[in-house]
């Protein structure tokens, strides 16, 4: 493995998050349950841990705020747009693998 300094890590690592948000943002036939169900995180999980970062530097982001930088627009205009009714298969199988902390 390459020896990388600290400032090229950091480079790369926000590289690769903002082409993970342009991907999820291209991507609005998955549905954050399908996600969930696959992964165990979702678009909201990720915008919670760049709220903590945030609060962790001693910034205030509001979870709003947090939630348009990772869908690149404001929540519920995404959720009015794209967000569909998730299936009682997708429901129960959150609910049997539904993470203790999100």
């Amino acid at each position: 493995m390459p020896d990388l300094t600290d400032e090229q890590k950091r480079e790369f690592e926000a590289a690769a998050f903002r082409r993970l948000l342009a991907h999820l943002r291209e991507r609005t036939d998955v549905q954050n349950i399908d996600l969930m169900n696959l992964a165990g995180f979702c678009r909201n999980c990720l915008s919670n841990w760049y709220r903590d970062a945030a609060t962790d530097a001693g910034v205030d982001l509001s979870k709003e705020d947090s939630r348009e930088i990772v869908y690149g627009m404001p929540y519920a205009e995404w959720q009015a747009r794209y967000q569909t009714e998730a299936s009682a298969e997708k429901v129960a199988a959150f609910e049997t693998n539904r993470p203790k902390e999100h």
